[in-house]
């Protein structure tokens, strides 16, 4: 084989990254393959989260990696879209753990909270003790953010939620939500603690996708919140959008894993699997599928590590973003759909992981800003003209 595949690195991209990028890459990657792999397939056909590998991600310090301070590893943003890639060469579901926690709960405190919540709150989630997720999405308010229902008004010296959201990742697994709600200046986060009066959470069930996932309805009827629960700098919908292109980083780089797994699969089985007078790797069009699936790869792999540096530059613009979510999922999507199509009646049994990965890619196509939304975030950029309303 050639020696560029183990890795799925043509351009050899390696030789870019530093020590401590390569380490932090393969301690995640073995983690996977003796911790995670093993079990996945389980937990996507019983619709648990393993929760036994939260431990140890902690210990590698995935939790929060690229932020610095509060316990956290402060690990530069080439390293952390990393450790996203290798997760998500697991499972979506695994990656979105991990995002949510890091990107959306970790980062909106880090972002928007007094020092006191900072120091409260980031070190236990940076030890897995403490589980966030992130309510922004609504029942009917998912593209559009900025039409949420939800509302927060004060009486006295509390803030008094009312308000639904839905299609949570770690929803009832979680600590603490991060809640979005509308107040009379727009809209403001609050850390909701689980066992809070008047807020509950319920799973949702029967998913085709993201089964290794947890998602959840949160309720709350009447949250009584002190101050100390109110991020307090979070104004407007620039707060919960900035923690968004966050998470839409990690995605980026997360599905180069997912299409590298349904990649490498498709390409040993084609070259395993024999069909008239020759291998099936023997054929053009076989040959053609995986030249393609291998361009994609890369060239979503170049994206990302550029990304990476604009960000650690602190010249990351979120534009730059959403043209990397929309091409690499939309990429990775259709990778593992070629890949399905080429295993043919093999390729809908979880014998294979790559049916599992297409289906999970089809909703990372869709959370956190579809890819029609990113289109229009990047055609506003181009034209200048708006073209949501």
């Amino acid at each position: 084989m050639t020696d560029f595949i183990r890795d799925l690195d043509f351009y050899q991209l390696d030789d870019w990254l530093s020590s401590e990028e390569k380490m932090t890459r393969d301690a995640v990657r073995r983690f996977v393959q003796r911790e995670a792999l093993p079990s996945i397939e389980r937990h996507f056909a019983n619709e648990t989260f393993p929760l036994e590998l939260v431990p140890e991600m902690a210990r590698l310090g995935i939790f929060g990696a690229n932020l610095k301070g509060y316990g956290c590893a402060g690990m530069n943003n080439i390293a952390y879209g990393l450790i996203m890639q290798e997760l998500e060469a697991c499972d979506s579901g695994l990656r979105s753990f991990a995002s949510v926690q890091s990107a959306l709960a970790m980062y909106a405190i880090y972002s928007s909270g007094t020092e006191e919540q900072k120091k409260r709150y980031l070190p236990e989630m940076a030890k897995g003790k403490l589980l966030g997720c992130f309510g922004l999405t609504e029942p009917d308010h998912g593209s559009d953010p900025g039409g949420m229902e939800t509302r927060a008004r004060k009486d006295g010296s509390h803030w008094v939620l009312n308000g639904t959201k839905r299609w949570i990742t770690n929803g009832s697994i979680a600590d603490l939500a991060i809640v979005w709600a509308r107040v009379d200046e727009g809209i403001t986060g609050f850390i909701v603690e689980k066992g809070t009066p008047g807020f509950s959470a319920a799973d949702i069930h029967g998913k085709f996708s993201m089964r290794a996932s947890i998602t959840s309805e949160l309720v709350l009827d009447e949250v009584r919140l002190g101050e100390s629960h109110h991020l307090a700098n979070a104004r407007g919908l620039r707060a919960p959008l900035s923690c968004l292109t966050q998470a839409r980083y990690g995605i980026a780089w997360g599905a180069v894993g997912a299409a590298r797994t349904c990649f490498q699969c498709a390409l040993e089985y084609a070259k395993s699997r024999k069909q008239f007078s020759r291998r099936l790797a023997g054929y053009q069009l076989v040959q053609r599928k995986l030249v393609d699936m291998l361009t994609e790869i890369t060239k979503a792999q170049l994206i990302c590590f550029r990304l990476g540096q604009l960000k650690d530059a602190g010249t990351m613009r979120p534009e730059q973003v959403s043209l990397a979510k929309r091409n690499n999922v939309n990429a990775a999507l259709e990778i593992a759909r070629m890949a399905r199509d080429m295993l043919g009646a093999n390729g809908i049994v979880n014998e294979y992981p790559v049916i599992r990965h297409m289906l999970n890619l089809e909703t990372v196509n869709t959370y956190e800003g579809t890819y029609d939304v990113q289109t229009l975030i990047l055609g506003r950029d181009i034209t200048g003209e708006s073209a949501f309303d």
